[in-house]
C-alpha cells in the first residue's frame, strides 16, 4: 500500500479526491491538508464522505509516497516552496502552475493528459494534471492535429458550477446560475495557451483557436463543440479518430448524439462528429471534477505507478 496525502482537501476536487481514494485498491489516506478547516472531520464538510473517511484535516503535512496538490491556481509552487518534500514523492498538481513551464527546482513536470504522454508519465515523480476545458478540446482536436488538419478552430463550451471551485461568487450563486447561462472570459481563457502548447507539437499548421466559455446552469460537467474547415469525407475523420483512440480506455467515439449525462461521475470522454459542407464539428464532453480534475489525477497516478490505468476508476454515469 502507497501512502497518500491530499493538499486542499477541503474544495471540490481535494473532495472528490477523497471519494476515488478511499476505494482504491493501492493506496491508504495518510493526511488530508487545508489550513482553513484544520482540525475538522472531512466527513462534516462532506456528510457523504461519513464512514467513508472519518480523517481529520490538518494543517501539518506528512512524508508520503504520493501528495496530491488542489489548491487555488498558482498556489502551488508557493505551498512546495515552503515545504520540503521527499525527491522520491510523487506529486500531482491539479492547479495550473506548471503546465506551461514544468520545471521547478529539481523537479520536471510532466503534462499528465494520458493519451498523448503515457509514455513520459510511466514512472514520473511530477505530474501537472491538464486544465478542464483543456481536456476536453484537446481530446476533440488531437486526432486532427496528428494529421496536420488544423488551422482555424472555433470553440464553443459549457461548464457547471463547480467548475468555479468552491469560493462563493456572484455568479455562482444558485438564485443567480440557476434556468441562467453567460459568457465568460471570451477568446482570454486561461486554458487557450495550454492547448495550443500541446496541439502545436502535432500539427505542421499554425493553430488559431478561437474559444468561447459559457457558464452553464448544472452543477458539474463540460460539453465543447469545436468547428472546423476541412474536406475530409465524414466516414475518413471517424476512422481517423476509432484509430487513435483504439487503446484508450476512457475516451469514446460516438456516431450518436452524445450528451452530459453519459459522463457525469465518470472519468469518461465520449465524443461525436458532425459535418455539412466544408465545416465538421467535434462534440466532446466530460465531467469537470473527474476526467477534467481528480479522476485524470488519479489515472495519472496509476500511470506513474505502474499499475492499471483504470483501476479504481470504473465509475457509473448519472442514468436518469
Amino acid at each position: 500500500m502507497k501512502t497518500v496525502g491530499i493538499v486542499g482537501a477541503n474544495g471540490y476536487t481535494g473532495s472528490e479526491l477523497v471519494r476515488l481514494l478511499a476505494f482504491h485498491p493501492h493506496v491508504s489516506l495518510r493526511f488530508l491538508y487545508s489550513r482553513s478547516n484544520s482540525g475538522t472531520k472531512i466527513s462534516v464538510l462532506y456528510p457523504d464522505l461519513t464512514t467513508v473517511c472519518e480523517l481529520v484535516l490538518t494543517d501539518q503535512p506528512e512524508d508520503v509516497d504520493i501528495l496530491f496538490l488542489c489548491l487555488p491556481h498558482k498556489e502551488s509552487q508557493n505551498w512546495l516552496a515552503q515545504n520540503l518534500i521527499n525527491e522520491e514523492t510523487l506529486i500531482i498538481d491539479l492547479g495550473n502552475d506548471f503546465r506551461l513551464d514544468g520545471n521547478f527546482g529539481n523537479r520536471n513536470f510532466i503534462y499528465g493528459l494520458p493519451e498523448i504522454n503515457k509514455k513520459q508519465l510511466s514512472g514520473s515523480k511530477s505530474i501537472a494534471n491538464p486544465g478542464c476545458f483543456a481536456t476536453a478540446i484537446q481530446l476533440a482536436l488531437l486526432p486532427l492535429a496528428e494529421k496536420g488538419l488544423l488551422n482555424d478552430v472555433y470553440t464553443t463550451g459549457i461548464t457547471g458550477s463547480t467548475g468555479a471551485g468552491q469560493s462563493l461568487q456572484p455568479t455562482t450563486h444558485f438564485t443567480w446560475r440557476n434556468d441562467n447561462i453567460s459568457a465568460y472570459k471570451t477568446l482570454t481563457h486561461q486554458h487557450v495557451d495550454e492547448i495550443i502548447q500541446q496541439l502545436v507539437s502535432f500539427n505542421t499548421n499554425e493553430i488559431n483557436l478561437n474559444f468561447v466559455p459559457w457558464r452553464g446552469d448544472f452543477t458539474r460537467g463540460i460539453f465543447t463543440s469545436s468547428t472546423v474547415k476541412t474536406e475530409a469525407e465524414l466516414s475518413d475523420i471517424y476512422q481517423l479518430f476509432e484509430d487513435f483512440y483504439a487503446d484508450e480506455p476512457f475516451v469514446t467515439v460516438s456516431k450518436k448524439a452524445i450528451d452530459l449525462k453519459q459522463v457525469v461521475n465518470t472519468n469518461r470522454c465520449v465524443i461525436q462528429i458532425e459535418k455539412r459542407g466544408s465545416f465538421a464539428v467535434i462534440h466532446s464532453a466530460i465531467d469537470n471534477l473527474l476526467k477534467g480534475a481528480s479522476g485524470q489525477a488519479v489515472q495519472n497516478m496509476n500511470i506513474a505507478m505502474g499499475w492499471e490505468e483504470s483501476l479504481g476508476l470504473n465509475l457509473k454515469p448519472i442514468a436518469f
